[in-house]
């Protein structure tokens, strides 16, 4: 069917769309009894409010908004999650829920469900674009934050589709901002270009969450839930959650996402260049460098803005570590600590076409060059 796991060393990065068979849940039995018989009197049973600023306050405000995807493909079927965007009818979820999907449900939790069209894909951020038309009532987009405000620590909040089971609410963490993962998206040199400013946390997400979002406890949409890190499986062969998962920035999808409204398509800003993220202390001895932190070029793609602006990639040597790279460690007036923050910073503030200007280590010696980015091939 699609890509579901990509198997990093040891590690399994799991995509969080998952199979889906004909399991049931075994209904729970009733026996009636002298109090819920037929012939028993009907009681009111009166349920307080939620609390203001509770979890179940921010569950019960922000569900309308939240979807599950059902999906058929010439290989089979499959499932995942999505919320509003929009008043427009717009449903944002992961690529990877929809790819190769031959048809497209969007269930509602209020029971109303729908067929959708996907009208925009990226595979460099795994987002997708479904548009469908439903009904006024049904129209609850949910508000949008800005993940460049959070922190790690925070409490972040999971509404999603799990194996099934809509309406899933799961609470953790900020475990860590920034991370990278591999996109879906072929790099001409081989392997992928990189996803980046990505946010980790300890909320359980598994198979189904995928393209369901990620709340802070104002109930704004901070992330999109992407995929797990696991070394365990179900009986099924399902990744199981161990306290390491993915989503997606809001702000990448901010920036991404009225493109593929309106174009079907985001053009990445790129480089050209391939980076060793984080040095040991061994490499840094070894390329001689007089600073621990920046992106250290492994590889200049030929006719890219690096090669133009005169950048200088590694050359391999005995001792495994490439030496005579640039080390990148400022970007318009801004530290470079590692590829990650890079990265991090071309993707939300940065477009094709823009000149940057970067500040980099050559031989113990400070320079700075202009370069002009251009899109992703």
């Amino acid at each position: 069917m699609k890509r579901i796991l990509v198997i990093l060393s040891v590690l399994i990065l799991a995509i969080l769309s998952c199979q889906v068979t004909s399991s049931e849940l075994n209904p729970a039995t009733l026996v009636p009894n002298e109090e819920n018989s037929t012939n028993a009197p009907s009681q009111e049973i009166y349920l307080p409010p939620p609390e203001s600023g509770s979890l179940t306050a921010l569950y019960e405000s922000a569900l309308p908004g939240v979807v599950s995807i059902r999906v058929i493909t010439d290989n089979g079927s499959g499932i995942g999650s999505g919320f509003l965007f929009d008043d427009q009818g717009h449903v944002v979820t992961n690529f990877h829920v929809v790819e190769g999907a031959t048809e497209v449900e969007v269930d509602f939790s209020s029971g109303f469900k729908t067929y959708g069209t996907v009208i925009g894909t990226d595979l460099d951020s795994d987002l997708a674009v479904i548009k469908v038309n439903i009904p006024a009532e049904e129209l609850h987009p949910l508000p949008i934050g800005d993940s460049d405000l959070l922190r790690v620590g925070q409490t972040v909040i999971a509404i999603g589709n799990p194996f099934g089971l809509s309406g899933t609410m799961t609470t953790g963490i900020v475990s860590a901002l920034g991370r990278t993962l591999d996109s879906m998206n072929d790099a001409p040199g081989g392997g992928f270009f990189t996803a980046g400013d990505i946010i980790q946390t300890d909320a359980a997400i598994n198979p189904g969450n995928s393209g369901g979002p990620l709340f802070n406890l104002s109930g704004e949409v901070i992330g999109i839930n992407r995929a797990i890190r696991t070394t365990s499986f179900s009986d099924g062969g399902e990744p199981v959650n161990s306290g390491i998962g993915f989503a997606i920035s809001i702000n990448i999808v901010k920036r991404v996402v009225p493109s593929l409204i309106t174009k079907g398509i985001y053009d990445y800003p790129y480089m050209g260049i391939s980076s060793l993220s984080d040095l040991s202390l061994r490499s840094i001895e070894v390329l001689g460098l007089e600073q621990q932190t920046g992106a250290y070029i492994t590889n200049i793609s030929p006719n890219s803005p690096a090669e133009e602006a005169g950048l200088r990639g590694a050359s391999p040597n005995g001792n495994g570590v490439p030496t005579g790279g640039d080390l990148i460690i400022g970007i318009d007036g801004q530290e470079v600590q590692q590829f990650d923050s890079l990265l991090k910073y071309l993707i939300n503030h940065k477009s094709p076409g823009d000149i940057v200007t970067l500040t980099i280590l050559r031989d113990s010696q400070e320079i700075e060059l202009e370069m002009t980015l251009a899109k992703r091939p």
